[in-house]
């Protein structure tokens, strides 16, 4: 865990050896077959070299295939043999090479002997950032190189183009009233999107890359659009970077620092501003409706206007996606949505869509029917549908309001004013640019602003906590904002902690927000007024610059809504987010988790400074916000500069960013500067031209000179990121975070971000330039999308966790069981969401007993994380804790632990070794070393363990009473009682703190402390008596031995020759040898027993013992006179080694000890269940705790009597 770095060679596994069954298979040179042997039934020509390095021609006829008899540059058709022919390509290669036979035979095997997940391709993989190291030998591969030229950008060159609009508007006019209905129609959508995604993709590295051309080359290149593959692509523009610098930039970095400028002078009118969007072929703009009337109302050149009108298009961008999913999910009928996807890469942000039926066909201007185009000046409005968007706007919580156009018509709008509802030639109602379905943020009015609106998750809360405010009363009002409807249900603390048992769920961020407003909707459901849950609804429109017709009350309570909301999110929502992470009720690993739990509480990623400053005093929690925001505001920059790299500069640019913000390099020299101070002042005296000019312009002297990036170095790469992370996220950094960045972590993510990736090797992270150009591997597009999720398995799913937290086993593995079967047939078996079902499954079947069901479950659940989120993701890493859990429920502790290992690699790369999360499997691991008797190593965990929690969480917080207590049942194995009760006493004290005397879990703990006690004395009482026992046994034995004499010498001659008697007899032998010596002084020495008789006695005890079978104590005489039976009783009877184990155990029996359940306090450290004595019902505790002990001192009482 220390050297992190280091861990990266170790975390991607070596390739398993590839099995090659043919040297090379490739499309002959005498395709295509000519006319007379097509004529024949000719249909392909193949050249195949097999492993024996025999080369063959292979004829592809409609009846078989068979070898022809073509040897050099002429086609020669004739079979070559008889037999070499089959109806099957693999039939007949299998007839002409032995190797590939058996070859062959060795894939299928180990394709058979895998887990059937692993065959099973994912359809929307995820990036990966490390790659192979060493670097594999890129060798010469025939297909695929006429792959890679038959593909063209995601687009079958052979095959038709498929028609993605109307095969996903088909697909939802698919009938949906029975269940299987239902699943053919999410089965067939989720296709269709998945497969959109996927050459959405393909198509955007093209259009990036310069290899498709625009359809419109001849206007400005900002306006540029494509269409490839039926796809429609358009550029979106970093709002934060890519504006004007009104000021004098930097030297050093001018255009890091202009463009920071730019964020701190944002024009004045930013509120009404232009807004360009260009959306299938229609240009929206705000405030002109053409180029030249912007030139002319502001006296700037048209392009500097157009640079500044395009700002905000990455978050107008972000926002339209999630409308347009918002508008998918509610399924209006005869209400329809394009295709979309945003694509980044190389710097670039691509929007794809769906071409729109007939808006490339010629002028569609009366398609038109409602909303605006040009900013609300001209509003369209259509009945028929306007009633389908007042249907989506009760599901969205949006309401019906009255607006004014330039010229003072009033219009009744359900949306936004910028939305366009468009008649497609196809007959369709299309709802497009949705980038403001929820209200307007009231705590971001200033300039920049306009797309600072709520998420759909917090309108949802706001609503259901309003309408259960209503339900209860005026009176609850203040309780309602304390314990919000949308917030967990803590009515069984035992459950909550319980369910943080599994780690996996620990880290969900979304399990406790999805239940929490689960139980609300049902709450509301079960109520009289239940459609108070639909009363609240938002004017989108409020704090803008259009127009409302309302009156001045509506206004005024429409814009009351909206700030009530706003301050809810301050007020509740912000406070309990903080609460849950505090309790690690939440518990985000990396910045990925993290944004999944601020987004499902309704939080916006803008307000993570806040966050980061009401963490403070938890250093995980601190340096995981600030390594988020140091990870966005460096994406927004070294995207900035990639977009003006050239492509031969691509890798050397990364490295060299890399190398500025995790090492130290120094300014280049001042020719460089000199260079960039020029290329500034034509910025300034010029303007800066349009994305598509800044991006496609490349002067003369721009070749000759150094590349830009070279002008940025360490020093000024940090303080941009400082003063963009100040404005962004209003986040101060402080001056050392660069020292205390996690440095990995932090290059985990932002490769992620960026889509970079880089060698798996060990980096000198202390040096000054750690990464080199060969580092650098890939660069692969970061993919949005809307694919849609089946919300028929989703709900059964929330029912089952319900069930779950209720202990309804059998309930909930049907509920769970059906979600999986529906999630199979909807999306395969390569989807989170499955992921998520073989997770409850596994959990029901563990608390039910089945350890082998849970871990199939659990197996198919790891496999999916790995495919489909990613090797090193906090869900695939608490994945292989709950595997080794369930293993070590199965006593497979070896097995368990190699898992372990694995859980730790990867939770040290996803948040570094400082998290709760690694304390809680260090006390995993503790437990299961000390169940298989490695005390030292157990202990050590616990240790690490009680320091990583007292240092992150604090001395007094729960999971520090988790970490004292494990230690105090550790001590309490190891047989030390008393600091097992001092232990114990720092839990109950922590508890009863945190919970009070009379919660569960603290008198447990008391429970506990009074065992220990009991234990303590028991053994200090047993050592006492034992003395006693000791001495008055000695003197018997003395007086018995001075009144037989024959057995003094006896008793000498067997101590002398022994040596092998028990160490627990050393007192014995001492006293029994000092009554001897007394004796020898007083009378003279006699012969004892026969030496050789002695050592045939011996011989016999040794092969007596070797089979296992009772003999006496070594040393004692054949002779059984009854003086020395009457001693060997003595003796055996005060002095035998565990007496007084016997009687602790027998006391401790006849004590009844309530069976606490503090093992609640630690269910996120261990979930292993009680295993108690058949004679002591012990407490419930971690590990297997007394009865492992007492078995481990039955084992040394059977040696110790042999």
């Amino acid at each position: 865990m220390e050297d992190v770095a280091a861990s990266l060679s170790n975390f991607l596994s070596s390739p398993s050896k590839e099995i090659r069954s043919v040297e090379s298979i490739v499309f002959s040179s005498f395709n295509p077959p000519p006319s007379y042997r097509r004529l024949a039934g000719d249909l392909i020509y193949l050249d195949v070299i097999t492993l024996e390095g025999n080369k063959y021609c292979i004829t592809g006829t409609t009846k078989f295939f068979h070898v022809n008899s073509s040897t050099g540059d002429i086609l020669d058709p004739r079979p070559i043999k008889a037999n070499f022919e089959s109806t099957t390509l693999i039939g007949l290669l299998q007839k002409i090479s032995s190797k590939f036979k058996k070859a062959f035979r060795e894939i299928l095997e180990r394709k058979a002997s895998a887990h059937p997940f692993e065959n099973v391709q994912s359809l929307l993989p995820p990036n990966s950032w490390l790659g192979l190291y060493p670097v594999p030998d890129h060798k010469r591969d025939a297909a695929r190189a006429e792959e890679a030229l038959t593909l063209s950008y995601g687009s079958d060159l052979l095959g038709m183009q498929r028609d993605w609009n109307e095969e996903l508007q088909a697909c939802r006019d698919f009938p949906h009233t029975t269940p299987q209905e239902r699943i053919l129609r999410d089965r067939a959508l989720y296709k269709v999107t998945s497969d959109f995604v996927d050459a959405a993709s393909n198509g955007a590295i093209g259009v990036i890359s310069r290899c498709i051309p625009p359809i419109n080359p001849t206007d400005p290149e900002c306006f540029h659009m494509y269409v490839h593959n039926n796809i429609f692509y358009s550029f979106a523009v970093d709002a934060d970077l890519e504006q004007l610098p009104k000021r004098h930039a930097s030297v050093n970095n001018p255009k890091i620092e202009g463009s920071i400028n730019s964020l701190k002078n944002t024009d004045e009118n930013d509120g009404n501003s232009s807004c360009f969007k260009v959306s299938n072929g229609c240009i929206s703009e705000s405030d002109g409706s053409n180029p030249s009337e912007l030139s002319g109302a502001t006296g700037l050149p048209t392009e500097t206007q157009l640079a500044e009108s395009e700002q905000a298009t990455y978050a107008s961008a972000n926002n339209d996606l999630k409308g347009t999913k918002a508008y998918q999910e509610a399924d209006v009928p005869g209400l329809y949505n394009l295709a979309m996807a945003i694509i980044d890469y190389r710097g670039h942000r691509v929007i794809a869509q769906s071409v729109l039926p007939g808006i490339l066909q010629g002028d569609k201007s009366e398609s038109l029917i409602y909303g605006s185009v040009d900013n609300g000046k001209k509003i369209y409005w259509n009945e028929d549908f306007h009633s389908k968007v007042v249907k989506a706007a009760k599901t969205l919580h949006l309401k019906e309001h009255e607006v004014l156009d330039e010229a003072g018509n009033v219009f009744k709008l359900a949306g936004p004013v910028e939305c366009k509802g468009i008649v497609g030639s196809d007959d369709r109602h299309y709802l497009l640019d949705l980038m403001r379905v929820t209200p307007r943020d009231a705590n971001y009015n200033g300039p920049g602003s306009r797309f600072c609106v709520l998420r759909p998750e917090l309108v949802t809360a706001f609503c259901q906590a309003e309408a259960a405010e209503k339900t209860k009363g005026k009176s609850s009002v203040e309780e309602e904002h304390v314990a919000a409807p949308d917030l967990p249900n803590v009515a069984d603390v035992n459950d909550l902690v319980e369910d943080k048992a599994d780690p996996a769920s620990a880290s969900d961020s979304q399990f406790a927000a999805k239940v929490q407003k689960n139980e609300t909707l049902q709450e509301c459901g079960s109520t009289p007024t239940a459609s108070s849950c639909q009363e609240i609804y938002f004017n989108p429109n409020v704090f803008t610059e259009f127009k409302l017709a309302g009156t001045p009350e509506e206004i005024a309570a429409d814009e009351e809504n909206v700030k009530k909301a706003t301050q809810y999110l301050t007020d509740v929502v912000l406070p309990k987010f903080i609460q849950d992470l505090c309790t690690l009720e939440v518990s985000p690993m990396d910045g990925q988790t993290l944004t999944e739990a601020l987004h499902a509480h309704g939080i916006n990623i803008r307000y993570i400074g806040k966050v980061a400053e009401m963490t403070k005093h938890l250093p995980h929690l601190w340096d995981l916000c600030s390594s988020e925001v140091v990870v966005r505001s460096a994406k927004h920059i070294i995207k900035d500069v990639l977009r003006d790299t050239e492509d031969h500069d691509i890798g050397p640019a990364i490295s060299h960013l890399f190398n500025c913000l995790f090492g130290n390099c120094q300014i280049v020299g001042a020719k460089g500067a000199n260079s960039m101070q020029s290329k500034t002042q034509k910025k300034e005296n010029s303007g800066k031209s349009s994305r598509g000019q800044s991006r496609w312009k490349s002067g003369a002297s721009e070749r000759k000179n150094q590349p830009s990036y070279m002008s940025i170095n360490s020093e000024s790469l940090w303080s941009d990121i400082q003063e963009f992370a100040k404005i962004k996220y209003q986040f101060e950094m402080p001056e050392d975070a660069r020292a205390r960045v996690k440095k990995v972590s932090v290059i985990r993510n932002l490769c992620q971000k960026v889509g970079v990736t880089i060698v798996a090797h060990k980096y000198e992270l202390g040096a000054a330039a750690p990464f080199q150009t060969s580092d650098i591997l890939n660069l692969q597009p970061v993919v949005k999308h809307s694919v849609p999720v089946c919300s028929e398995a989703k709900d059964l799913v929330e029912t089952g966790k319900l069930q779950l937290a209720e202990g309804m086993l059998s309930e909930a593995y049907t509920l769970f069981s059906e979600a999986f079967s529906i999630l199979q047939q909807v999306t395969g078996p390569m989807h989170r969401e499955v992921a998520n079902c073989c997770r409850y499954l596994a959990m029901v079947l563990y608390h039910a007993g089945d350890m082998a069901g849970a871990i199939i479950q659990q197996h198919k659940e790891l496999i999916i994380n790995e495919r489909c989120l990613g090797l090193d993701h906090p869900d695939t890493a608490h994945s292989y804790g709950n595997m080794a859990l369930f293993y070590h429920g199965l006593n497979q502790t070896e097995l368990a632990l190699r898992h372990m290992s694995r859980a730790l690699l990867l939770l040290s790369l996803s948040s570094g070794p400082d998290h709760p999360d690694v304390a809680a499997t260090f006390i995993n691991v503790a437990m299961m070393y000390q169940d298989i008797g490695k005390m030292d190593t157990a202990l050590r965990y616990l240790q690490e363990a009680l320091k990583k929690n007292e240092r992150l969480l604090g001395e007094e917080h729960i999971q520090t009473a988790v970490c004292y207590h494990a230690l105090a049942i550790a001590f309490n194995c190891m047989g030390a009682y008393k600091l097992s009760h001092q232990h114990e006493k720092k839990t109950y004290d922590i508890l009863v703190k945190q919970l009070g005397e009379e919660d569960s879990r603290t008198r447990d703990s008391q429970n506990w402390m009074k065992t220990f006690k009991m234990r303590e004395i028991q053994m200090n009482a047993q050592k006492q008596k034992g003395q006693v026992l000791n001495a008055a046994s000695a003197q018997k034995a003395v007086d018995i031995l001075k009144a037989n004499p024959d057995l003094m010498h006896a008793f000498q001659a067997a101590a002398n020759s022994g040596g092998t008697t028990s160490s627990s007899n050393t007192s014995v032998k001492k006293s029994l040898n000092a009554a001897i010596a007394s004796e020898v002084g007083a009378h003279p020495r006699g012969r004892g027993v026969d030496e050789r008789a002695a050592r045939a006695a011996a011989e016999v005890r040794k092969k007596a013992a070797a089979r296992g079978l009772l003999i006496r104590p070594h040393g004692v005489p054949v002779q059984a006179v009854p003086p020395l039976t009457q001693l060997l009783n003595i003796i055996n009877s005060g002095m035998t080694p565990d007496s007084s184990t016997n009687n602790e155990e027998m006391e401790v029996a006849n004590t009844k000890v309530e069976d606490g359940n503090l093992s609640n306090v630690q269910e996120t450290a261990t979930e292993e269940k009680p295993k108690l004595d058949k004679e002591d019902q012990a407490p419930v505790g971690l590990g297997k705790g007394l009865s492992a002990l007492d078995s481990k001192k039955q084992k040394m009482k059977q040696k110790a009597a042999a």
